[in-house]
């Protein structure tokens, strides 16, 4: 069956939509912690200044790397035109699910491991064993925000995304008992040896705040979301899914962006403030992970990007496929 224009031009918009979101968080990153020029420093050394002069201090090298990211952004566009241009036979949804898939479970990973570390770290700290067991001058270093996130926190977060890249499936039951038993510990901890800490209640808000923002694209993947409605349970399935394409299109999609774009615009908009700074509590001895989870928002609306473009080509397949089993139908009723 020959697909419908409009039917492409939402296939393009969804995976163009996804393809651009990620090009955009990479970008984001590598213009605001390696100092590169972005792709508005390059197009204003080229003569289109839309939105910031040229700045001499770059050089050469970083022009380069600059023409790079804006060819991440121009492929992020052509991409999907040569996917649906060599579409043979059903859409690919699982692309789309893959690279949601390998976000959470790297981010999953790396909160569980930075979580069980500096909590370590703090709790050490806080008895003033730390000294002795990494000596005064790397115990003093551990106490900045900015070392323990570079020499800490980054190593970690590489293990969780290796992790991540081979092994498939995202195992939330662990994090979830993770948290159970960081709250049970609070309990014991706090009721029978009167001993709490300002750190084993960062971990707790931590965990289940990466439990709760990574799972929300599984969730959505998997229909695991409550619906509170009196109609949509009443429609037809095509009419069911011309409301979740239309739905993740005009609501989803936008709603993602919305988060990316006013999270990470320039160096002051509030993802880059805190993730930039380090930023971290003022509950002196408590946990240092409070700017990573500012990036649980990025995470979130990007995982939720993917998931929401991958929502509109399966439903795109569960239109496409009852029309050509209709049109059998209709020839085998002619035949």
């Amino acid at each position: 069956m020959k697909a419908l224009p409009y039917m492409n031009i939402l296939h393009y918009i969804a995976l163009a939509s996804a393809f651009l979101g990620a090009a955009f968080v990479c970008n984001n990153f590598l213009t605001f912690i390696f100092d590169l020029p972005g792709v508005s420093g390059t197009l204003a050394l080229l003569g289109a200044n839309l939105f910031e002069p040229v700045q001499s201090q770059y050089s050469s090298r970083d022009y380069a790397f600059g023409l790079l990211q804006v060819c991440s952004y121009i492929g992020a566009i052509l991409v999907p035109i040569i996917i649906i241009l060599n579409r043979s036979g059903q859409r690919d949804e699982n692309l789309l699910n893959a690279c949601s898939e390998i976000i959470v479970a790297a981010a999953f990973w790396s909160v569980m491991f930075i979580g069980i570390v500096d909590s370590f770290i703090s709790f050490v700290r806080i008895e003033g064993l730390l000294p002795n067991i990494v000596g005064e001058d790397l115990a003093l270093s551990l106490g900045k925000p900015a070392f323990r996130g570079t020499f800490v926190h980054l190593p970690l977060l590489l293990i969780g995304t290796i992790i991540a890249a081979y092994r498939r499936g995202i195992d939330f039951i662990w994090l979830a008992l993770l948290i159970v038993f960081g709250e049970l510990l609070i309990v014991i901890t706090r009721f029978i040896f009167s001993y709490e800490q300002a750190f084993m209640g960062d971990l707790v808000r931590f965990w289940y705040a990466g439990l709760f923002l990574f799972s929300s694209a599984y969730t959505l993947v998997h229909e695991g979301h409550v619906r509170v409605d009196v109609i949509y349970a009443n429609f037809s399935e095509k009419s069911k899914s011309y409301v979740n394409i239309f739905g993740s299109l005009i609501l989803g999609i936008p709603l993602c962006w919305v988060v990316l774009i006013r999270g990470l615009w320039n160096q002051s908009s509030p993802f880059n403030l805190a993730l930039l700074n380090f930023e971290v509590t003022q509950q002196g001895f408590g946990m240092y992970v409070k700017y990573l989870m500012s990036g649980f928002l990025i995470i979130f609306a990007l995982s939720m990007l993917f998931q929401f473009s991958n929502y509109i080509i399966r439903y795109m397949n569960s239109l496409e496929q009852r029309d050509e089993a209709t049109e059998n139908i209709e020839v085998e009723q002619v035949k």
